[in-house]
């Protein structure tokens, strides 16, 4: 059985042997002990808020394999995008340049730069090892997520979002930083990238252009690579657009992916979501459901089979009561997979 629960100290080797074997590219997730180690303290503080004074909660995930014990996933939820600083993306839009006396009309397309969606609940850091995305663990690893914010809605904001990794060329580049970026840092897109995981896309940020950048001024493989998502990213795409979410005007600022957004009335898990008393039965069919528990601090989720019968009580067996550290009468989550 996957389980999806939180990050803990002793996964730090685990997650830094999932980015570096399997060439895993995640700005939120440096290949940086020391600033990995940050981000997990700071994610154990999140997950312990009844004793912890959080400002800005982040929230790391881990999916685990529990007869082998082995790190097959991560992933993070940030409560709130900025953490306090701006959250900067940039908005795609359309001008008109007209003369009457030329009898000309252009519709020309230019990126302003942006931090709306300062304060939006962000789902990142996610990376998995590539064997498993295929497997019902790629769908737990991304909604688990959603099922904690289910549970914890007032930790979060109505809006969220996710960024998705852009394209990149055969030499692992971004067209689309080679023709904005590196021509105010002098530096290529995998320094930009490790900067920005070891401090923050907000120093970057300040430091590009504030007017509007005129789209036909890009090089043409820059132009291509806008609001178009990496092919390895295309099963997370399509995962969120059945989820609820919508693509944007917004695009990363490094390189370039689309911004995927959704309200919180609109996400399937949460119209699906309920929460009810279990019963443990050796004997229980059903069908198969996300299942968590309702721990704050010792989060669990799985996907398992469920029977929703009338009344405020559900059935499910001994094995996934275990590994949700869920007693008979105590309450889980569930929603539809």
């Amino acid at each position: 059985m996957q389980i999806v629960r939180p990050v803990n100290v002793i996964d730090i080797p685990a997650i830094e042997r999932l980015l570096v074997e399997n060439g895993v590219n995640v700005t939120s997730l440096p290949q940086d002990r020391e600033r990995l180690a940050d981000i997990v303290s700071l994610s154990t503080k999140s997950f312990n808020l009844e004793q912890e004074a959080v400002e800005f909660p982040f929230f790391m995930f881990v999916l685990e394999d529990l007869e082998t014990g082995s790190v097959i996933g991560v992933c993070g939820l940030e409560a709130s995008a900025g953490s306090g600083y701006p959250f900067f993306n940039y908005r795609l839009e359309d001008l008109i340049h007209a003369s009457h006396h030329l009898e000309v009309k252009n519709q020309i397309p230019v990126l302003h730069l942006s931090h709306e969606l300062t304060g939006s609940t962000v789902l990142k850091s996610f990376a998995m090892k590539p064997e498993h995305k295929h497997s019902d663990g790629f769908a737990l690893l991304v909604r688990a997520r959603l099922m904690f914010y289910c549970a914890f809605q007032s930790l979060f904001s109505d809006r969220l979002c996710t960024e998705i990794q852009g394209v990149l060329n055969e030499q692992g580049e971004s067209e689309f930083w080679n023709s904005i970026g590196q021509k105010f840092f002098d530096i290529d897109f995998a320094t930009a990238d490790y900067y920005a995981g070891v401090k923050s896309k907000t120093f970057i940020a300040e430091l590009m252009p504030q007017h509007p950048i005129y789209l036909p001024l890009l090089s043409p493989e820059a132009q291509e690579t806008i609001n178009r998502e990496h092919p390895q990213t295309q099963m997370n795409c399509q995962l969120f657009l059945a989820e609820g979410f919508n693509k944007t005007r917004f695009v990363d600022i490094f390189d370039g992916g689309p911004v995927l957004m959704a309200q919180k009335q609109s996400l399937k898990t949460l119209k699906d979501y309920h929460a009810k008393q279990i019963k443990v039965s050796h004997q229980v069919g059903g069908l198969k459901y996300l299942i968590s528990n309702q721990s704050l601090r010792d989060f669990r989720c799985v996907i398992g089979n469920l029977v929703d019968g009338v009344g405020d009580t559900v059935r499910i067996n001994p094995e996934i009561a275990d590994a949700l550290q869920l007693e008979a009468g105590t309450v889980a989550g569930y929603s539809m997979l």
